[in-house]
C-alpha cells in the first residue's frame, strides 16, 4: 500500500503520468470499496486516503492544463 502522495512528487509528474496515477488510484478505491462490502477491509481509513488523493491529483492535472491553454 502506498502512503499519502506528496504534492513535490505530483509536480513533476507529466500530465500522462498524472492520468495513470488517477487509473491506478481508482483501481485502489474499487478494490477498497469491493474489500469493504465484503468485510475484509482492514484499514478504514485508506478509503478516505485514496479519495483525497484522486482529487489532489485531478485538481493538480486541471491546473496543468490551465498553464499550458496559456
Amino acid at each position: 500500500m502506498k502512503a499519502k502522495q506528496r504534492l513535490s512528487d505530483l509536480k513533476v509528474m507529466s500530465s500522462d503520468q498524472l492520468e495513470q496515477e488517477v487509473l491506478n488510484l481508482k483501481k485502489e478505491q474499487f478494490n477498497l470499496r469491493f474489500q469493504r462490502a465484503t468485510g475484509q477491509l482492514e484499514n478504514t481509513a485508506r478509503v478516505r486516503v485514496v479519495r483525497r488523493d484522486i482529487a489532489r491529483v485531478k485538481s493538480l492535472a486541471a491546473q496543468k492544463r490551465r498553464e499550458s491553454a496559456k
